[in-house]
């Protein structure tokens, strides 16, 4: 048995608008913020890293829980942005907790990399403990306003997630996990490269597998998307969201967004989105459903449901 026991965020200070954006870009702002539902984002100063954002949700994280860092006993670290191809800054973000022999390993699963780390987490937990699932993104270093209909929807934050296995405010009921290679080529990031994708491709998969592997897992344990009291999504884009929400035949409102305020933040968006939702709602009123799709292609949800 494994249960959510706290979440935790952190965004940088510094805000780009969509105006701002429009102006590097040459698109119109009000075209941007319809398209995208974006109207701000963060982006790190320079000399910040992706374990510099870490550590400041995993603090957030951790005073939520009322646990230490050495009450850690596993970390999974997703990050699709990292500095350099390995090490990953799963090792360098352990040794800066002062952790020296916990396990520590990286996910580099763009967008879906902190919905992963959660459905391991929960099988994790039961010989581990507490689980940290923590993701950092800088996607404002992975862009180019060469590629204007990719570089509007990017940001940079970090969010993180204690998996335990004696106590949370939900319990974590089950997961679903996919991949389908053929689509490898449509969101990808080359070494020293800037990020590529395939815009149209990825909202067709995606609106179509995310609702799939929602309805079938909730369906696996005799529920409708309806039964459910919230929805916490990759924060991709709205019209997405949404679209999501339509296949399911449920209100926008059953789906915590605020892409508007952060835009794009790769695998850091799930649980900057848990963050904030969890926050504003400490208490759970029904089963949690997290879902996300991302590189790979990789997508899948879990099923969470209130601690009686």
């Amino acid at each position: 048995m494994a249960f959510l026991r706290a979440f935790g965020c952190y965004l940088p200070p510094d805000i780009v608008t969509t105006d701002d954006i429009a102006a590097r870009t040459g698109k119109n702002a009000a075209a941007i913020e319809r398209a995208t539902g974006i109207r701000e984002r963060r982006y790190v100063a320079e000399g910040t890293t992706v374990v510099d954002l870490a550590l400041a949700a995993t603090q957030d994280c951790l005073a939520h829980a009322g646990i230490q860092p050495d009450e850690i006993g596993l970390i999974l670290f997703s990050c699709g942005s990292t500095e350099r191809s390995f090490p990953g800054p799963a090792s360098t973000f352990a040794a800066k907790l002062g952790l020296t022999h916990t396990p520590a390993i990286d996910l580099p699963i763009a967008s879906a990399g902190s919905l992963v780390g959660i459905a391991l987490a929960a099988d994790l937990a039961s010989h581990y403990g507490n689980v940290l699932v923590v993701a950092a993104e800088i996607m404002s270093r992975r862009i180019t306003y060469e590629d204007p209909d990719t570089s509007i929807l990017f940001g940079d934050g970090a969010g993180a997630c204690i998996v335990s296995r004696d106590s949370g405010f939900a319990r974590i009921v089950d997961s679903s996990l996919h991949t389908d290679g053929n689509y490898a080529e449509s969101l990808s990031l080359a070494h020293n490269g800037s990020l590529h994708m395939v815009g149209l491709e990825v909202i067709m998969q995606a609106t179509r597998k995310i609702p799939r592997a929602i309805a079938d897992l909730l369906s696996k344990h005799g529920m409708q998307p309806a039964d459910a009291g919230v929805f916490l999504l990759h924060q991709a884009n709205l019209n997405l969201i949404r679209k999501v929400a339509a296949a399911l035949k449920l209100p926008d409102e059953k789906f915590f967004v605020n892409i508007d305020r952060y835009g794009n933040t790769s695998s850091a968006s799930l649980l900057i989105a848990a963050a904030e939702w969890h926050a504003a709602s400490p208490t759970l009123d029904g089963p949690m459903v997290l879902a996300a799709f991302g590189a790979g292609f990789s997508w899948g949800a879990v099923l969470a449901v209130p601690v009686d």
